[in-house]
């Protein structure tokens, strides 16, 4: 009898052994299938005999894919465009969330009905520890893309407005309003923290044609003397160009910014942090007798952060560049600066001058531009995109954002980039001559056809501001001498 009790248990422990082989296998079994219907919608409804809704599943998943796929290969352009609309871009974060929660409740359904009806307390806690390990495969996906697209569309709408800068509807449909080209301001500002407001440092205006991409930077040195300020108060103030605010300013072009946002009557009508760019741009119109359509202003330290954010950007120095009170050097060679030596490469002017700077502003401009590829921004979006809000201000509405991506597809379809720098020997700065400045401006610019008669640029309305003093002193030559550069050059050229 002894024996017999004795051999019972074993019986049933082997029984019970025979019994969770199966439901191991089955468990895994479940594990796998919901895997496959995670990968591939409607694979765990088809395996279990459910076919309509399998199919459906898979149906929507490959429509789903192909439209993908489709979008990318073939309308790239048209989502660079749909990506910088602010509408487009609230349903795409809506629809990345209701994509991934429609994901999640795949995954979940399809465990529910391939799971073993019979499963022990711990296989069961497996199963549901599987099915949680795929939804965080799908949700974290899911959610850093659309947080992602809501960081990017909260810095495209606090950078950019809507309207124009006086606040009216664009006409998307003919954003150039039949103009051939837009010029652009950009400027870089120096707000620094033992520094009561903002000096303009970089002042460039970037004229693109409209039909071809290409662009032409003319750059107007920070020291300029005498410039003619634009009809209205400004002029009324200061009749025979901009002198400064009183004797302890020297009065050159990179105060006018701050002088406007000093002196409200000067711009009516305009709002702080408005009258400082409106006055600029009129100033900078009549010195180059063109008009200035937008502008954007880069707040130097703030542009480091994008450096910064960006992984560096690489560039070729040909000379020890010298910088900050330590006594730093960049030295020669090819090199990838962080953001405090990007800002120091086009800001110094130890043993050099403001129009060597000048040239390595544009230089490492370009630089940035061929190096920021999507991948590069897609790595360090957050940090990019809370940079980017705290660096750039500019007055481009947010409807003109589309055309804008349309003439950089032009640019990089084959447009030319050309700089023509108004400095010494070209430009003497105490004394500028803003009629030879106006009319190389209109030739750098102008058409085959133009560039053969004259322009009527060269006598703007701004040269009736110029100072009596400046009409009496010699000036050069208009037929420049052949050591300047009275044309614009390509970056390629000039850049290392």
């Amino acid at each position: 009898m002894a024996s017999r009790s004795a051999a019972r248990p074993a019986s049933e422990e082997d029984e019970d052994a025979g019994s969770t082989a199966p439901r191991t296998r089955g468990l895994l079994s479940a594990l796998g299938l919901t895997l496959a219907s995670t990968l591939v919608w409607g694979v765990a409804h088809l395996r279990v005999g459910r076919r309509w809704a399998g199919a459906l599943l898979l149906a929507l998943f490959l429509a789903l894919a192909a439209a993908g796929a489709v979008a990318g290969l073939f309308f790239r352009s048209d989502l660079l465009q749909l990506a910088v609309q602010p509408d487009w871009l609230t349903g795409l974060a809506a629809g990345i969330l209701a994509l991934g929660l429609l994901w999640i409740t795949v995954v979940i359904r399809s465990y529910q009905i391939v799971r073993p009806e019979t499963l022990s307390l711990g296989a069961r806690t497996l199963g549901v520890a599987g099915v949680i390990v795929l939804c965080f495969a799908v949700a974290l996906p899911t959610a850093w893309a659309g947080y992602s697209t809501y960081l990017y569309r909260d810095a495209l709408t606090s950078i950019f407005r809507t309207g124009d800068s006086r606040g009216r509807p664009v006409n998307v449909k003919d954003p150039w309003n039949g103009q051939r080209r837009v010029n652009v301001l950009l400027l870089g500002g120096d707000a620094a923290a033992n520094r009561e407001g903002v000096r303009t440092d970089s002042m460039t205006v970037a004229s693109i044609d409209t039909k071809t991409g290409d662009t032409v930077l003319l750059s107007l040195p920070r020291n300029l003397e005498r410039v003619p300020m634009p009809p209205g108060p400004a002029r009324d103030r200061f009749p025979y160009g901009f002198t400064g605010d009183g004797p302890a300013t020297p009065g050159l072009l990179n105060e006018v910014y701050q002088y406007a946002e000093d002196h409200p009557d000067v711009v009516p009508g305009a709002r702080k942090n408005e009258r400082g760019p409106e006055l600029l741009k009129a100033t900078i119109s009549g010195i180059l007798g063109l008009r200035v359509d937008y502008y954007v202003l880069v707040d130097m330290f703030g542009f480091a952060d994008i450096i910064d954010a960006i992984g560096g950007v690489k560039i070729k120095i040909t000379q020890p560049i010298y910088y900050g009170l330590e006594g730093g050097v960049l030295q020669p060679g090819e090199r990838t600066l962080s953001g405090k030596e990007a800002l120091w490469y086009g800001r110094s002017r130890t043993y050099s001058d403001d129009y060597t700077r000048m040239g390595r502003q544009k230089c490492l401009l370009r630089a940035i531009a061929r190096q920021a590829d999507p991948q590069t921004v897609l790595t360090s979006f957050d940090r990019l995109a809370a940079a980017t809000k705290r660096a750039i201000s500019t007055d481009i509405p947010q409807e003109l954002l589309p055309a804008f991506i349309t003439l950089s597809k032009k640019f990089n379809d084959g447009g030319q980039v050309t700089s023509l720098q108004f400095v010494p020997p070209l430009i003497y700065t105490g004394n500028p001559d803003y009629a030879l400045i106006r009319r190389l401006a209109a030739q750098a610019v102008a058409t085959p056809s133009e560039s053969a008669s004259p322009s009527p640029s060269a006598s703007g309305s701004a040269s009736g501001s110029a100072s009596p003093r400046a009409s009496r002193t010699p000036r050069a030559s208009s037929s420049a001498e052949p050591s300047r550069q009275t044309k614009p050059v390509s970056l390629d050229a000039t850049c290392p």
